[in-house]
């Protein structure tokens, strides 16, 4: 059980640096305002459902998606 949970922390840390690396790519790139933020939306939302996905995972619900197993 502890390793499943640490494998949960290093997959939801993952999520989180990418996010903070696709928003500050973003920030850095001069798009006008909104298509910035109909992409930083866009980011947000995917990384939710991802987020969502593991989560629902760890607690041994089948989405239904061909991710890899965190829990036993």
């Amino acid at each position: 059980m502890i390793g499943t949970l640490i494998t949960l922390i290093v997959y939801l840390l993952v999520i989180g640096i990418l996010l903070w690396l696709v928003w500050y790519i973003i920030d850095a790139i001069p798009i006008p305002d909104p298509p910035a933020r109909f992409i930083k939306l866009a980011v947000i939302v995917i990384c939710v459902l991802v987020a969502v996905v593991i989560l629902l995972d760890f607690a041994g619900i089948s989405t239904g998606m061909n991710v890899p197993r965190i829990g036993p």
